[in-house]
């Protein structure tokens, strides 16, 4: 990564901050940026706090922003064409005498060339004949469709062979990533865009799209030197940082990074996968540091029950098994009761188990109860037969949910110790809307992980608590069979030696 863009001081005291906390952390390569736009109509650089603000943050980058569409220019800003090209160059050159490196973002600038191509390219010649280093290529509204990208771009390279081209696209029409594509095909080789997509309104380029698309689809050498095994092999691991730093649910649907970018759901493409994983998979996941998944649900062959038995539970089994079909067949019935197991295959591996003969029933829940008042305080008792007798444990928690669990986890890990590093990381409800009924049913999928795995369960009930009871339930219980599974695995090999 070459540039790093960390805000824009003017315009708030966090970003100033930013820059500030900055100075304690040394970048290997890439070089901070502070953002900002050109100066003010009829204002002196020298004399602009915009300009000023960005040498003060102390960061050898300046990243400005100016206007390529005269309707900008006339109707926002209210001033001449020829103003404008003075507040770019002079800004530009302002930066430049201050010994930052300009980077100039040519705002509209699709739009702008699209109602007036000369005027758009006069606007460019002025901030790149001012001595910036990179001039980008803005879709800043994000309505411009690829086919209009490259040929706009095209054209500023042939105008400009020497001009050093950027793109910046915004996803309004979904065509962010292939939009800068698009522009690098045309000749821009630097690329804006953020991890994850996120952005304002619809949101940026996603970085973890558009770099490994240009390096392992179109042949671009990307990043730092490391071969694309090395370079990209973090990837998901980076998109889930940013998400959880921002406290979003990650996209499970996203390209490379996603849970489901390389999940196969269906049998026949299940069992072709195992046999030749290019016939159904674009890149090898692990690439970008992902994997292979096998979806268990009504529409999967029992060729994914199997992958999926002998990924996560070492199990050697036919696909012809009976176990598998009585399996397959309950999976199908509780989805139509509303159960859905695409994000809770800790679930269905259980349904397997069952079906193999490899479950042996460790604690069941017998009772609970859950008192609530108008504070979020929430109190919960659970009785739990466990290994033959019965436990009584109360709990508190924030809501009833935790209550629950805080109870459920004190009844179990007096008997089961190896359950204190399982912790709920993710809980989520869903009112599933194919459920034709006159109860509302809720659907619940819980996370769990211990630092060495993460499993997903689910819950379905017309009660949010019974719901939520059966996936902790479920999770916990997962945790305790596979751990079982591995002994057993292990004393047969000792028998075997």
């Amino acid at each position: 990564m070459d540039y790093i863009e960390g805000g824009w001081p003017y315009s708030n005291p966090k970003d100033y901050e930013f820059f500030r906390a900055m100075k304690e952390y040394s970048l290997t390569r890439a070089k901070l940026a502070a953002f900002g736009s050109t100066r003010r109509k009829n204002v002196r650089p020298k004399d602009d706090e915009s300009l000023n603000s960005i040498i003060k943050a102390d960061v050898p980058v300046a990243v400005i922003f100016g206007k390529s569409w005269a309707l900008h220019v006339e109707k926002v800003l209210e001033t001449t064409w020829e103003e404008n090209l003075s507040m770019i160059a002079e800004s530009v050159e302002y930066l430049r005498e201050h010994g930052m490196e300009v980077v100039y973002d040519a705002e509209h600038f699709y739009q702008g060339y699209q109602e007036d191509p000369e005027a758009a390219l006069a606007s460019i010649e002025a901030a790149w004949r001012a001595g910036a280093r990179v001039v980008v290529l803005a879709d800043t509204n994000g309505g411009t469709p690829p086919h209009e990208v490259y040929r706009i771009t095209a054209e500023v390279r042939r105008r400009f062979p020497a001009m050093a081209l950027g793109a910046h696209m915004h996803n309004d029409i979904g065509c962010a990533v292939a939009n800068t594509l698009m522009a690098v095909a045309a000749g821009a080789r630097h690329v804006q865009g953020t991890i994850n997509g996120i952005g304002e309104r619809t949101g940026n380029a996603d970085l973890t799209a558009v770099l490994p698309t240009l390096e392992l689809k179109m042949g671009f050498r990307v990043l730092r030197d490391e071969p694309p095994p090395v370079k990209y092999s973090r990837l998901r691991e980076v998109s889930r940082l940013v998400y959880e730093a921002l406290g979003v649910q990650p996209n499970p649907y996203q390209p490379y990074v996603g849970e489901f970018a390389f999940a196969h759901k269906g049998g026949v493409h299940a069992d072709a996968v195992m046999k030749v994983p290019r016939a159904y998979e674009h890149i090898d996941p692990a690439l970008v540091g992902n994997r292979r998944v096998f979806v268990v649900s009504e529409v999967a062959g029992g060729a994914s029950v199997v992958v999926k038995a002998a990924e996560e539970l070492g199990i050697p089994l036919d696909k012809r098994h009976e176990a598998v079909r009585k399996a397959l067949d309950e999976i199908k019935r509780l989805e139509r009761e509303g159960y859905s197991f695409d994000l809770a295959p800790a679930s269905a591996l259980l349904i397997l188990m069952r079906h193999l003969g490899l479950y042996r029933e460790r604690f069941r829940v017998v009772e609970w109860r859950v008192v609530t008042g108008p504070s979020e305080a929430a109190y919960a008792i659970v009785k739990v037969w466990v290994n033959g007798e019965e436990r009584l444990e109360a709990g508190e928690g924030v809501g009833p949910v935790h209550a629950i669990d805080v109870a459920l986890r004190r009844a179990l890990t007096v008997s089961f110790p190896e359950l204190r590093p399982v912790a709920l990381r993710d809980y989520r409800v869903v009112l599933p809307g194919s459920v034709k009924s006159t109860e509302s049913i809720v659907r619940v999928t819980v996370e769990f992980g211990n630092g060495d795995r993460i499993w997903r369960t689910v819950g379905v009930s017309s009660n949010i608590v019974m719901a939520s009871i059966k996936a902790l339930v479920d999770g916990y219980d997962f945790a305790l069979q596979t751990k079982e599974l591995k002994t057993r695995a292990v004393e047969n090999m000792w028998k075997r030696s």
